[in-house]
């Protein structure tokens, strides 16, 4: 749970959220640059935008790099995550803030790996990336460089993760709510291959039986931001998708399927939401695992 403490609480954030802590505005940021007990994080899916410009004193998260295990299809075990931390400067109180390009596709991806490993006082910028540079902030092609630290993470506490077979497991459950977040395209099977993400190919296309189809982009304005509570509670009402459910979330990979855990977890307070990081690529290349085409 990202914190909640006075000096940083909701400041500019949207009321009605049930969470509003999470999220801070531009603005605040760029009251906040020289805090040194806040980090700013740039995560983006382009991930060359961070060397044409970023907000000053951001660390650049590589997700192909940082946060990912090169042997196994993981995340970095929690050593890693320390060492990664402890060399941006991060300790165990530090204010993360997060925020990238495309809605804060992967700033919201890494909160949601983030934490698992316990990090308490996270935040995402509303309106990210995007938002930041329409309103001609100030940005910087400067390498920040700060101490090493000594972090220590909790073990992975991976109950807001789903797997495969949880997803199995639940095919025939009434009370599951399971959102397939991709474009209608990937849902009904007619776009398999993206031809920017070869790593995320499937021998199949289509959607796990029962996924209903609500694209992440549905839950973000056209400038980044995150849209109404009441918005985003019509938007997942209409489709069955209810408080009292267990929601599994999923996409190709899982980036876009965090951005929906986030709205539903933080901005809904949905109390029972996982991310199906697995996803389509294991779905849909797992022998004899039931597909749904119109």
């Amino acid at each position: 749970m990202a914190g909640t403490d006075s000096a940083t609480t909701g400041q500019g954030a949207v009321s009605g959220y049930v969470h509003p802590e999470v999220l801070v505005e531009t603005s605040w940021v760029a009251e906040h640059l020289n805090d040194p007990n806040i980090r700013l994080i740039e995560v983006d899916e382009d991930v060359l935008l961070y060397e044409v410009g970023h907000l000053p004193g951001a660390v650049k998260l590589d997700w192909h790099v940082d946060v990912q295990d090169p042997v196994t299809r993981d995340f970095v075990h929690q050593k890693g995550f320390e060492e990664l931390m402890s060399r941006w400067g991060i300790n165990n109180d530090t204010t993360i803030v997060l925020y990238g390009d495309k809605n804060n596709w992967y700033a919201c991806y890494s909160f949601w790996l983030f934490s698992m490993y316990g990090h308490k006082d996270m935040r995402i910028m509303n309106g990210g990336r995007q938002k930041w540079e329409a309103e001609q902030r100030p940005m910087t092609k400067e390498i920040p460089h700060f101490a090493a630290t000594t972090y220590h993470a909790q073990p992975m506490d991976e109950s807001i993760r789903a797997f495969r077979d949880d997803v199995a497991s639940g095919l025939k459950n009434p009370g599951r709510g399971l959102i397939d977040v991709r474009s209608p395209q990937e849902f009904t099977g007619e776009l398999i291959h993206m031809v920017n993400y070869p790593q995320e190919g499937a021998q199949r296309g289509g959607h796990i039986p029962g996924a209903k189809s609500i694209p992440w982009g549905m839950a973000a304005n056209s400038d980044g931001t995150f849209k109404s509570p009441e918005e985003l509670r019509q938007l997942y009402l209409s489709r069955e998708i209810t408080p009292d459910k267990d929601v599994i979330s999923y996409c190709r990979i899982g980036e876009r399927s965090a951005h929906t855990w986030f709205v539903l977890t933080y901005l809904l307070g949905y109390p029972r939401v996982r991310n199906y990081d697995g996803s389509w690529t294991e779905w849909g290349n797992l022998v004899k695992a039931p597909i749904e085409k119109p």
